[in-house]
């Protein structure tokens, strides 16, 4: 179903590094004290990156998930 949605709508993708991510997600566990997964952690690293820049009016969602990760590496030293 998420390739058929993918297909139909204007979807593009855009590229993050993994020093991005890994920013998105420690910007996450800071702000937010949500312990998220690299690959979900993706979605916000555009966002906070410039990558993608929502459309004047466009909401925008980030789901994520934390079930696969490890907090440790999360703690602020």
């Amino acid at each position: 179903m998420a390739l058929t949605a993918a297909a139909e709508g204007d979807v593009r993708s855009v590229l993050v590094t993994d020093k991005q991510i890994s920013a998105a997600r420690q910007t996450l566990w800071d702000c937010r004290r949500l312990a998220v997964e690299h690959g979900a952690a993706t979605a916000f690293a555009a966002l906070m990156s410039g990558a993608y820049v929502p459309a004047p009016g466009e909401r925008v969602a980030v789901i994520v998930c934390g079930a696969n990760t490890d907090p440790a590496d999360l703690v602020t030293r």
